[in-house]
């Protein structure tokens, strides 16, 4: 058990991780369930491993890159809880925004046919963000 404590705590100065993605790295060392689950649960009481804080990292690190619908499947991935998503979610800032912000920096002008408003519109949606956001956006842009 101790040297399962000792490779948990390895990997997480690295860097947080969710409890699912930690059980999921553990699972081969580890001599039963039971004990995992023990090492596991021992963590969080002091708290060193938080799912709260990791979906709070997670968004603080790649919310200024992608929507919320995108960050939400990522952490959903990782075994975070909604209620931790929705508790992570704000820290990320306003999705409209965010959404003007990307689209500046790879576009930076008006889509001048049919077919350029489309590529640029999949594109916002392809990094998660909410359809009214891009109208938002696109709305901001032809005016």
């Amino acid at each position: 058990m101790l040297n399962l404590r000792v490779r948990a705590l390895q990997l997480l100065t690295r860097r947080d991780h969710s409890r699912a993605e930690l059980k999921g790295k553990l699972a081969a060392e580890a001599e039963s369930e039971e004990e995992l689950d023990h090492v596991l649960a021992t963590l969080q009481s002091e708290r060193l491993l938080s799912d709260e804080r990791y979906a709070a990292q997670r968004v603080a690190a790649r919310g200024s890159r992608y929507g919320n619908a995108r960050l939400k499947q990522e952490l959903r991935q990782k075994g975070v809880t909604d209620e931790d998503i929705d508790t992570a979610l704000p820290e990320a800032g306003d999705e409209t925004e965010r959404c003007r912000a990307i689209w500046a920096k790879k576009f930076g002008h008006l889509p001048e046919t049919a077919e350029d408003r489309a590529k640029q519109m999949r594109f916002l949606q392809y990094r998660g963000f909410s359809g009214e956001a891009i109208r938002r956006v696109m709305r901001g842009a032809d005016q």
